[in-house]
This record gives C-alpha cells, sequence and structure tokens, in this order.
C-alpha cells in the first residue's frame, strides 16, 4: 500500500479497480475525484492517476482472492464506503471484493451471470423476457443443424467475450464455418487478458432487425436509475464493429413504458439489484428484445457523451451507487451529443497521424488521436482505431456535420502492414 496524500474525512472513500486506457476513461476518474477520495487497485504503478488519487496497492486485479486480502488490510486502516470498476473482465472479481467488505455490489452470481452470455440468455429465458432464440454450441456439426433449425441470417457470438469481438453475421452454412473459426481467433487473441475460456464457447442465435440501442442505468437495492440511450452505429458488416453513438439529453425512451418493463424484467431476471449497467436492446417491430446485459458502465465515451448531452456527471452516479445511495439523475441539459471513431482501411503501420484544430467546427468537443506515428494498427477491431471525435448540437444531423467536418481535418498515413513488414 503506498498513500500519497491524506484522506479528507468529509468525503467517501472509494476503491477504484483498475483504470484502463486514459484517453477513454480520464474523464471518469476526473468526476470520481469531485466527489471522493479514491484508493486506486492497479496491476503496475500508477502515472497518469496520480493526480487523483490518494494512495493506491500494486495487486492483480484480475484475482479476487488477492484483491480482498489487500482490502481487508485497507479497510482495517480507513472506511472504505463503496468500490468501482468499469473493467469487462474484472466486473466479477471486483463483486466478490464487495461482498468481502460487506458493501453494495457483491451480488457475485447477478454479476457472473451478466458477464457469462449463455447463464444471460437462461435467466431471461426463464422469466420470459423478450429476447432472440440462442443456443449454445460445442462444434460446428451442432452449429450447423442449430443453423438450419433457426433459418438464416443467423448470429454467431462468442460466449465469453465483450466489446463486440468475434459476432459476426451468417448467411449460409459456408459462412458459419468461418464464423466459428472467427470466434476461435478471438478467444486466441484474447488468451490470457482474462476473458474466460469455455468449452462450449460459442452461440448461435436468432437475427433480430430493428434500431439497436444500448441503455446505460444505476441500480440501487434494486430501483432503476436510467442515464443515457445511446442510439448505435454499426459498421463493417458482416461483424458489428461500434464505429459511433449518439445520445439525446431526454431520448424517448426513457419514459417509454414499455422499454423500461423489458430492462427492469431483464434485471429481476439475471438478479441484478445494485451497480450500474449497460444494456443493449433492438428495438424490433414485435417490441425491444435484449441483446445482452453487461455489468459496467457503457464504454466507447457514451457516459461522457451522455453527460455532454444530459448534464448527468457518470463519475458523481458511480459514487453514489457505490456508496448505497440514490444518484441523482437530474437533467440539466437537452440537447444532442454523438462520438465518431475513425478505423484505417485495413491492417497497417501508422505513418503520420495530426490534426488540424484550425479547421474544427466551434460545435466539435473533442478530436482524440488514440496512437502515434509506428503503432500497428489492425482492421476492423476496436484496437484499431486511430482516432475519436465528439460533437454536440440541437439535433442529431447537426452533430453528424460537425463529425464529417472534423474527420476532414484529421490527417492519416498509413502504410498496409504487408507492405511495411516486407521493408523491414
Amino acid at each position: 500500500m503506498t498513500e500519497l496524500k491524506s484522506i479528507n474525512q468529509q468525503r467517501p472513500t472509494v476503491l477504484v479497480i483498475s483504470t484502463g486506457f486514459h484517453l477513454y476513461r480520464e474523464y471518469l476518474l476526473r468526476q470520481i475525484v469531485e466527489e471522493a477520495n479514491v484508493w486506486l487497485f492497479t496491476d503496475a504503478a500508477p502515472t497518469w492517476q496520480i493526480p487523483y488519487l490518494n494512495g493506491y496497492t500494486l495487486v492483480n486485479t484480475l484475482d479476487a482472492e488477492a484483491m480482498a486480502r489487500e482490502a481487508l488490510a485497507l479497510a482495517a486502516t480507513r472506511k472504505i464506503d463503496g468500490l468501482i470498476c468499469w473493467d469487462e473482465i474484472r466486473m466479477v472479481p471486483t463483486s466478490r471484493v464487495a461482498a468481502a467488505l460487506g458493501l453494495p455490489g457483491g451480488e457475485t452470481d447477478a454479476y457472473a451471470r451478466c458477464r457469462d452470455k449463455h447463464e444471460t440468455r437462461q435467466a431471461l429465458a426463464a422469466a420470459a423476457v423478450p429476447q432472440p432464440e440462442s443456443v449454445l454450441v460445442a462444434d460446428i456439426g451442432q452449429a450447423v443443424a442449430t443453423a438450419a433449425r433457426i433459418g438464416y441470417p443467423v448470429i454467431v457470438k462468442p460466449r465469453g467475450l465483450g466489446g463486440s469481438y468475434g459476432v459476426t453475421l451468417v448467411n449460409d452454412e459456408a459462412e458459419l464455418t468461418a464464423a466459428m473459426q472467427h470466434v476461435d481467433q478471438h478467444c486466441e487473441l484474447l488468451a490470457g487478458s482474462g476473458y474466460t475460456r469455455y468449452e462450449s464457447s460459442v452461440l448461435i442465435e436468432e437475427y433480430m432487425t430493428g434500431e439497436e440501442v444500448s441503455v446505460d442505468v444505476a441500480w440501487v437495492d434494486g430501483r432503476m436509475h436510467p442515464l443515457f440511450v445511446a442510439r448505435k452505429e454499426t459498421g463493417f458488416f458482416p461483424h458489428f464493429e461500434e464505429i459511433g453513438h449518439v445520445v439525446h439529453g431526454h431520448d424517448p425512451l426513457l419514459e417509454d413504458a414499455e422499454f423500461l418493463a423489458v430492462l427492469g424484467g431483464a434485471h429481476r431476471a439475471v438478479g441484478f439489484r445494485n451497480g450500474i449497467t449497460h444494456t443493449e436492446l433492438m428495438l424490433t417491430a414485435k417490441g425491444p428484445k435484449i441483446i445482452e446485459i453487461n455489468s459496467r458502465l457503457g464504454g466507447d465515451m457514451i457516459p461522457y457523451i451522455g453527460g455532454i448531452s444530459s448534464g448527468i456527471r457518470a463519475g458523481a452516479v458511480a459514487v453514489a451507487v457505490a456508496c448505497g445511495r440514490a444518484p441523482d439523475v437530474a437533467r440539466t441539459r437537452q440537447r444532442t451529443a454523438a462520438v465518431r471513431f475513425l478505423y484505417p482501411d485495413g491492417d497497417c503501420v501508422v505513418q503520420a497521424l495530426a490534426v488540424d484544430r484550425d479547421a474544427l467546427p466551434e460545435n466539435v468537443d473533442d478530436v482524440c488521436l488514440l496512437v502515434e506515428p509506428g503503432h500497428t494498427l489492425y482492421f476492423p477491431r476496436v484496437s484499431g482505431r486511430y482516432a475519436f471525435l465528439t460533437a454536440y448540437g440541437d439535433s442529431e444531423a447537426a452533430c453528424k456535420a460537425a463529425l464529417d467536418q472534423a474527420a476532414a481535418a484529421v490527417r492519416f498515413e498509413a502504410e498496409p502492414l504487408a507492405e511495411a513488414a516486407e521493408a523491414v
């Protein structure tokens, strides 16, 4: 344990489990320290996080038992009021630590049920919550038989990954074989990173049509506090890479009775009562259906643009929920905000990356460059992005026009990976 500055006894103290990439998550830590003292559990010595911290502990943040031991030792020296984590693969270990400390969010079975997409489907089916048909398969033979019964097109989805990794739209048996291999490749790619590798690791699911949305919701003792609805933009089919999101400050879905009933029913089905969730739904012709429930705050800068559009501060909400208090979700703004991610045309090595900030319109909030020259990008993956852009306005059209101008102001030069390798 390393203490950096004294605890302010007038504020709660929260234990943050890992922080992730600062360009995506620093805004959250900045908001959290406005509300609470922060102690960080981290796998490596902190760098950019230091100005925000009261102290830190070096520990394997995928090892629940090791973290629980360190947390109990820390709690013997100061009061810990809550735990905060937003990393997909660390949510279940974090829940185990919360249980050890007797803090909100200790319902580990519910967190594990969200992490395992097959268990989510089983729980939703038992409670008759609207969702696509989904079947767990162990091999290509079962996959072929299942897809034929459900009827093409189908979705092939890894059971235990996240971030749309390995998800593919399949139109026939030939494509199904390639999609199953695609899942295996991604499972191998992410081996050792904390994702669970299941013996039966693939879901074959009914393909749903409609508008895909996500909703971030704070939960305290089973009570729902909706935060942001994001209208999702996907690309690079047959895969489902999330290339942008639009958030309206007061989306009508936040008051839609059917939408909220499906959302509430889904969380009751998996037993989720305390924490923040990021749930994805398809708005079909037959009503909203659950795609998946993630037991953490949304990524892809959704909470950030949610704050721009509504005034709700996700970091402040996270502190309140972690401490078992109803969060302040009052909307002080009603405008539209959007984020767009920029990708290369294929696998490449970055040669140059810059932005002409004088060419940006006033309603562009930020242009964030994610990589530097010499970096290798693999397409299409979340890790293959080279920049993101955020903007706001009085309409979605205004945001998209600003993002178009911002994208044109980014100069990106790269060499195809094969050519770069030959040159070495």
